[in-house]
């Protein structure tokens, strides 16, 4: 069920990318403003120097792991819009078993990759019993998970400000940041020399789409997963119990979300913040989700995509004097051309008449 269309969608990306910018630029010189500056900017702004590229990988990094996330309930029909809290639930257990265990343990490299390690699965961990809940909730007592797993987005966000706030917050701090992670529980900068990105983090994010691509096509318990979202009275017949599949789901998405959050905290910050103040990674993963047609091969480029707009975008509101709204109004019409042929694809296998099952 998972063909191999991403060179295919990556073609439509480019072709489509380039018919929008031409759009958009020329409703930015419709709108008075410099058309030829503003693209220029919007590409420099992602790729145009060192600095640039890893900001734009370092979007890219995250998108990419929350797009995964959201991909696998998706493909499995189930609608898990709580990515975000996940991602926040993730980054805060990171952080407390880095705060935690910190003091107990001696300061080398060594224990730097300790740490990060058993934050990870801590992380993923807490991820996962957080998107399991919304899971349980729809599997045994109907509730619709949509709106759980809003709901859980804010209980996230608030619950832990407050755990940050009243218990974690250094004495004297203005803010309601915990305190700074030790030098040696950090990721090395390699090539990019960025404090915020890393290519391992990079690799993070490719080595679990590989994953999550790989039980998803080669193993039983993932057919079972695809299976259930597209042909759930077949999974029934053959055995597959679908309030199970729907835990198992939220799970496994919970858990990659989770995965995001530890690396969010690690990679980026370096302590632990207002989830209030947070990217909303986890929102914009929805996009990226269904850009690639929930694929976690197509969240790749679909991530990269978004990760080079959302840097080009911030650029061009450093650097040029052109309303917000009309940079989001080009990024936007980019994203919608991007999308177009797969919303049409997908319109075509919902009424019968398109032949793609992709």
């Amino acid at each position: 069920m998972l063909r191999a269309t991403v060179l295919e969608r990556i073609v439509i990306a480019i072709v489509s990318t380039t018919l929008a910018l031409v759009i958009g630029a020329g409703i930015v010189a419709l709108s008075g403003y410099d058309a030829v500056e503003f693209v220029y900017s919007l590409v420099y702004g992602a790729v145009g120097e060192l600095s640039n590229v890893a900001f734009t990988l370092r979007q890219s990094t995250m998108l990419i792991l929350a797009g995964v996330a959201v991909a696998v309930a998706f493909r499995a029909g189930v609608l898990n819009i709580g990515v975000q809290g996940q991602f926040v639930v993730g980054g805060f257990a990171a952080t407390l078993a880095i705060l935690f265990l910190t003091p107990l343990l001696p300061e080398n490299m060594f224990v730097g990759v300790v740490l990060m390690t058993v934050a990870g699965g801590a992380a993923v961990v807490a991820g996962g019993a957080y998107g399991a809940l919304p899971g349980l909730m729809k599997a045994y007592a109907g509730a619709n998970e949509v709106i759980t797993t809003i709901m859980l987005n804010f209980i996230a966000s608030g619950v832990v400000y407050f755990l940050l706030d009243a218990y974690l917050r250094p004495p004297g701090a203005a803010a309601p940041n915990t305190e700074s992670f030790p030098d040696y529980v950090d990721l090395p900068g390699f090539a990019f020399g960025s404090p915020s990105f890393s290519v391992i983090g990079f690799g993070i994010a490719l080595v679990t789409v590989a994953v999550v691509y790989v039980y998803m096509t080669q193993t039983g318990s993932g057919y079972d997963l695809v299976t259930s979202g597209y042909q759930e009275p077949a999974a029934k017949y053959s055995g597959v119990d679908p309030n199970r599949m729907i835990v198992r789901t939220m799970t496994l998405s919970g858990m990659i979300a989770g995965l995001a959050g530890a690396l969010f905290a690690v990679m980026i910050l370096g302590y632990y913040s207002d989830p209030n103040t947070f990217p909303t990674f986890g929102f914009d993963a929805i996009a990226v989700s269904l850009l690639a047609a929930n694929n976690p091969l197509g969240v790749i480029p679909a991530g990269l995509l978004f990760g080079g707009l959302d840097a080009g975008g911030q650029y061009i509101g450093f650097t040029l004097d052109v309303p917000s709204e009309l940079v989001d109004g080009v990024i936007g019409l980019i994203v919608l051309f991007v999308a177009a042929p797969e919303l049409f694809r997908a319109a075509g296998r919902y009424t019968g008449l398109g032949g793609d099952t992709g």
